[in-house]
């Protein structure tokens, strides 16, 4: 098990609960998944269906995911393919032909096609050693992602009996996990939970005040940097990318009225990194598998805390930083609550109603953003401060609160605890509006007893109340506040109240350190297996020569257009940053850098070797030309001294015949490389001697 994983993922260990997975699979368990974005779910499936006789069929849910996956596994050297609607026919009738041979190992499909019977008689016909269920949420009526297709896909069990079945999804509360556990019809399943942690995502939430300024001044703080900018209208994402350009960005929008040419256009510029930020609407991201996604960005608020959680974790796939960034204010909240009430089902509308009051509850937190995610997915954060949300890095000042406490509380009770927040801060403020006047509020003893806040602050103190539990709220329909055994204590003087302010500060909060958080996060006891480790970790490279770095990706983005992927198939950015920090000199150095494998290696090793080694050279050289300029020069002023490490010292000739040679000596050093990136362009029926041969003639006529 171990080799396989060097060998095809260049990976040298398992990740949290990966090898307890794979080893239930191999022994034939169905198993149930949560793991988040990141975790490693799909190796979860990709290993055992090395190591299994016959044919994984993976059930993906957008042909995005299924192209990215497998051409991933076919630059790791693995047999797979999928089946879709973008194939031609002579194409699929190959495919049919490959697994009838048993030639693929893994085959993605769509639970459309899977349910044709032209495809369940193929797939019977294979030998069928595994069935994944990607995205598996989708089958849960309570999930954020519905999608009836999948619910069909409970034939699997009765026709394929002796094949097992592995479902994975990312995100999932307690009720979506045995819904879709249920409907599958894997009741005896091993389940296994990850934790829900990201350590490297920052969480942030800013006020929707000048909302555009405020993402040009974070972007051009970070240009270069590739990122996700998320909104709710497909008016908001054509509008914001074309400022964007306007103001010297390379952004692109995507959203369902973009014909399907062009979203697969913007689609595939952004992951080959020909783009590097993406306006968009949800429809956006699901099974993208770029992993140097550096920011998220929440222009609108999202509906539910699952979209939010899927949505965020589509940055920082490679384990490296990354920011996400959430713009609020109520105005979206009551939007949002519009378009839930033109549902048709009543309990549609109850669910849709609480899963966005978690949202803005999310959104208003005082305490740990980090804490409140993770116990919404069931999680406990045993620490107060994860040191990577707004919340925990921007010191808030603590104010007794006591005398606004029942301020507020002695207006919900003389409103008789009928009458939602936002009725109720009326009152407080003094309003005078028409409906305050009608229902004779006016003349409430607490109707203006709050005019020493704004009604925002009195917001602000109610909203803090209700996370205090010193009132609730009661009602997914109608949220209505209403008073507990907490807020009597407050009244009668037996409990003091704590409130909290902050300032705006405009992007401007205290950085992270570069440290990694203890993870302290458990779920709750039971038979189900979890992990508290994290899934990720941030690696901090404090050696890393940044110059090498960017020569290394430049060299990753010409090997992946020659072979038409999107570059982070050929390496991860954490490959990359790791050979720029240890600048490995040999095949052996090579293999201990995460992410090669011993066909990657084979692949790419001797060009990304020469690579590091021409870079090192040059900079030998340049030290030595300015330890030299030093040497000649010892009164020169220190900064006059400086040369710059990079710069490259190049004979000039203007002599045609010394040019072509130093050509032609280039071209004929390249000889390997070129030789390994031919036959990955072309099948197992040409031998790598095949092409020197014609690869000599080539040179050979050219003397």
């Amino acid at each position: 098990m171990h080799r396989t994983l060097q060998k095809y993922f260049g990976y040298s260990s398992f990740r949290p609960l990966q090898e307890d997975i794979i080893k239930d699979v191999l022994e034939g368990r169905d198993t149930f998944v949560l793991m988040p974005t990141g975790g490693g779910k799909s190796l979860c499936y990709q290993l055992p269906a090395l190591l299994m006789e016959g044919l994984t069929v993976v059930v993906s849910p957008l042909i995005s995911l299924m192209k990215d996956q497998v051409d991933s596994l076919q630059a790791s050297g693995i047999n797979a393919a999928y089946l879709n609607s973008t194939l031609s026919h002579s194409e699929a009738k190959r495919i049919y032909r490959e697994i009838e041979n048993n030639e693929i190992k893994i085959l993605y499909v769509a639970p459309e096609r899977l349910t044709m019977s032209h495809t369940i008689s193929l797939i019977q016909k294979a030998n069928v050693s595994l069935f994944a269920i990607d995205e598996s949420h989708c089958i849960s009526e309570w999930g954020h992602d519905f999608r009836p297709e999948y619910r069909k896909l409970s034939f699997l069990k009765r026709k394929f009996s002796g094949v097992p079945i592995i479902a994975l999804t990312a995100t999932a509360t307690p009720k979506v996990r045995e819904d879709t556990i249920k409907q599958l019809g894997i009741s005896d399943c091993g389940t296994y939970v990850a934790s829900f942690n990201r350590k490297n995502l920052l969480y942030k939430i800013r006020p929707k005040k000048d909302t555009y300024k405020q993402i040009l001044k974070y972007l051009r703080k970070h240009r270069g940097e590739s990122g996700i900018i998320y909104c709710q209208s497909r008016k908001n994402v054509d509008t914001i990318a074309s400022r964007l350009r306007r103001d010297g960005f390379n952004a692109l929008p995507y959203h369902a009225g973009l014909s399907d040419s062009r979203r697969e256009k913007n689609q595939e510029m952004f992951i080959r990194d020909d783009v590097e930020i993406v306006v968009a609407t949800i429809a956006f991201g699901m099974g993208i598998d770029k992993s140097n996604v550096r920011f998220v960005i929440h222009h609108d608020l999202p509906k539910n805390l699952e979209g939010y959680y899927q949505e965020t974790g589509r940055g920082g796939r490679d384990g490296l930083e990354c920011e996400c960034i959430l713009f609020f204010s109520r105005g979206d909240r009551y939007k949002i609550e519009y378009f839930i009430k033109q549902k048709g089902k009543k309990e549609e509308r109850d669910i849709a109603l609480k899963q966005l009051q978690d949202m803005v509850a999310f959104c208003e937190s005082t305490v740990c953003r980090r804490k409140v995610l993770l116990a919404y997915f069931g999680e406990v954060l045993e620490e107060d401060d994860c040191g990577r949300c707004d919340v925990c890095l921007q010191p808030r000042k603590k104010v007794d609160g006591t005398e606004e406490a029942r301020i507020l509380i002695n207006c919900i009770s003389e409103l008789n605890q009928r009458y939602g927040m936002n009725h109720v801060i009326d009152v407080l403020c003094g309003s005078n509006a028409k409906k305050i006047r009608d229902k004779k509020h006016n003349k409430l003893a607490s109707h203006g007893a709050g005019d020493i806040h704004t009604k925002d602050r009195w917001m602000e103190i109610a909203r803090e109340m209700i996370q205090q539990e010193l009132i609730k709220v009661q009602g997914a329909r109608y949220p209505l506040l209403k008073l507990n055994k907490a807020s009597m204590e407050v009244m009668n003087g037996k409990r003091k109240v704590t409130l909290t302010t902050i300032e705006d500060t405009d992007f401007e909060e205290p950085e992270p350190a570069e440290r990694i958080v203890p993870d302290k996060a458990v779920a709750p006891p039971g038979k189900t297996r979890t992990s508290s480790a994290p899934v990720s970790e941030i690696k901090w490279t404090a050696n890393r020569d940044d110059g090498l770095f960017a020569r290394l990706k430049q060299l990753r983005k010409k090997m992946a257009e020659l072979q038409d992927v999107p570059p982070y198939v050929v390496f991860a950015d954490t490959s990359l940053k790791q050979m720029a920090s240890k600048k490995p000199g040999s095949k052996e150095e090579m293999l201990k850098i995460t992410g090669v494998g011993e066909y990657k290696l084979k692949k790419y090793g001797d060009t990304f070797l020469k690579e590091i080694s021409n870079y090192c050279q040059e900079q030998e050289e340049a030290s030595a030309s300015e330890n030299s300029f030093s040497d000649d020069n010892p009164n020169s002023e220190k900064e006059d001294q400086q040369i710059p490490a990079c710069e490259k010292k190049e004979t000039s000739t203007s002599d045609p015949d010394t040019k072509r040679e130093k050509i032609l000596e280039t071209i004929s050093g390249l000889e390997k490389e070129l030789i390994v990136l031919t036959k990955a362009k072309l099948d197992e029926n040409y031998s790598e001697d095949e092409i020197r041969a014609v690869w000599s003639e080539i040179l050979a006529g050219s003397e």
